[in-house]
Order: structure tokens, then sequence, then C-alpha cells
């Protein structure tokens, strides 16, 4: 069979020429083709692979995703533990530190903040050290916590005669704690209208309701105090002492020694008072101390938090 000639049209001679085919011909048009075929693969090739992702790199994705969640959920979890133990440690050192006159513990505390942002750039390997730097911190605080409980529980056996005389009821009947009228702080006086330390918390009642010792001890002062009225002064011992002013009536006299709960006098409005109610203080060592930290025999958590919401909250100072 006769090989077929090819021939193609010259625009400049404007006539058929012959077409030869020579070997090194065909071998660069074989190289122009095969490069130009492999360009081209290799860009398809990334192109779905950016786009496309493969069943196995899909489901690894997937994994890391929902890893990555469960991370989040981990540290939400720390965080509100954190936050539960630093409401523990507050209440140690500001309540049951200072009625045994003890040290605070000291310890560094994690900070809660969220760092979900910063966790989705994580690799695993970082996740893993951040969450279990987070779990050791909280390991941390419970250890100290319970070792700091420890020590509480034995200065209450040490100190049962002494925990008898220390404040640690509401000054008269207030279960459903809204007798408070005003917390311990800066408030503004009622007659001068400027913001004055207010030492103790104002308890709104009825002329003639009864005032309740929050402690054992022995009546140190009873009978009229400028700016108090009638009030009575207890001395608990253990550098503690508390004052009732505005009295109607007192029913103690001075070196009386008195139980906690007992009747001490009635609510009135006497001195520096704008309605009857009942003005109450704690001091240690002749310095205020805030009334709401002495309470823990007559509340419960729950109404101990909703009594420092009203404390915080109130403002009507009412002498």
């Amino acid at each position: 069979m006769a090989k077929k000639i090819k021939y193609h049209f010259n625009k400049e001679t404007l006539s058929y020429e012959k077409i030869e085919v020579t070997f090194l011909k065909v071998l660069k048009a074989i190289g122009v083709y095969t490069f130009v075929g492999i360009t081209i693969g290799i860009a398809t090739f990334f192109v779905v692979s950016k786009f496309f992702s493969s069943p196995t790199e899909k489901s690894l994705r997937k994994d890391n995703e929902d890893l990555r969640n469960r991370y989040k959920m981990v540290e939400k979890q720390i965080n509100e533990m954190n936050g539960v133990m630093n409401d523990l440690r507050f209440r140690d050192n500001n309540l049951y530190r200072v009625i045994f006159q003890a040290d605070p513990i000291e310890l560094n505390q994690d900070s809660s903040l969220q760092y979900y942002d910063k966790i989705s750039e994580m690799s695993n390997a970082d996740l893993m050290n951040y969450i279990s730097k987070k779990t050791n911190n909280l390991a941390k605080s419970i250890y100290v916590q319970s070792k700091s409980y420890d020590e509480l529980v034995l200065l209450a056996k040490q100190n049962e005669d002494r925990l008898q005389n220390l404040p640690a009821i509401q000054p008269l009947m207030n279960k459903d704690l809204r007798r408070l009228a005003s917390g311990y702080g800066y408030r503004v006086d009622p007659i001068y209208h400027v913001k004055r330390f207010h030492a103790g918390m104002d308890f709104a009642a009825p002329s003639g309701t009864d005032i309740y010792a929050t402690g054992n001890g022995k009546v140190s002062f009873a009978g009229w105090q400028q700016g108090y009225g009638m009030c009575v002064i207890i001395n608990h011992g253990s550098n503690y002492e508390t004052l009732y002013a505005h009295q109607s009536k007192i029913l103690v006299r001075q070196g009386q020694s008195v139980k906690r709960g007992e009747v001490i006098g009635l609510v009135g409005n006497t001195g520096k008072s704008t309605a009857p109610h009942l003005h109450y203080e704690v001091r240690l060592k002749g310095q205020p101390q805030d009334p709401r930290n002495y309470y823990l025999l007559d509340l419960t958590p729950e109404q101990y938090d909703e009594m420092i919401r009203l404390s915080e909250s109130s403002g009507n100072v009412l002498d």
C-alpha cells in the first residue's frame, strides 16, 4: 500500500507544498503532546484535590472537627467547675476563715476565659497539652480546697465553745430576707444626702419586733448612744462585738450574760433614724465587718447567695 502523501498550502507562493515527515519532527511532536498532557494532569489533580476530597479525607476532617468540638465542651465544663471552686474559695477565705481568724489560703487561680477561637487553630498535640494543663490546675484547686476544709473541721472541733459565742444568725426573724433594707458599705445618707460608709446592715421591721442576740456573750453596753439611739452592745469574746441600734425598748442590762437567740430588745425608731428599723453591726478588734458573712447558722447556701445579691443592691439607708 502506497504511503499517503500530505500537502499544505503556502500562502506566500500560492502553491501546494509537500509535507515532509522526519523522525525529528515526530519526536518533537510527541514531546510537546506529552508535556501538555502532564501539565494538564497535574493542574487537574491539584484542582480536584483542593475542591473535592476523597472519602478518607472527608472522614478524617469530620473526625478532627468532632474532636475539636469535644475539646470545647470539655473546656466549658472545666471553666464551670473552676467557677464553683472560686466561689468555694471566696466563702472559705471571707466567711469560714474569718470566723476562725485563720489565714486565707493562697492559690493561683486558673483563668476561666474561653479560648474557642484559639482552639480552632491548635494542633491535636497542642490541644491535648492545653486541656491537660487546665485539668491539672483544677485538680490542684480541688486538692488545696479539700485540705483547707480538713483544717476548718479541726479548728471547729478545737473551738466548739468559741463557736457558740460568735455571731452566726440574723438579729431578727427574716427567713424570706424581705426585711433587709440596706447593706454594708458606702451608701447615700438619708438626712445629709451624701455618700458615707455604712458600717452595718439595716433591717426594716415594725416597732416592737423582737431583736435576738446573734451569739453567746455578755452585754457591755445597754442604753442611749449618740446617733444609735437606744442600743445594746454584746461582747462575744475572741475580739468580737455586735451592736443593735435604734431600739424602742431594751430588755437586758449591762453585765448580763445572754445566749444566742435570746430576745435583748425591741425594734424602734430612736436616735438618727428615719423609720422603724434595726441597725446591726459586727465588729472584730473594734473594726466593722460585713454582717452578711455571719449568718451561717441561719441561711441555706441558696439564701446566702440571695443575701449577697440583696445586700449589694439595697441602698435604702434608714439611719
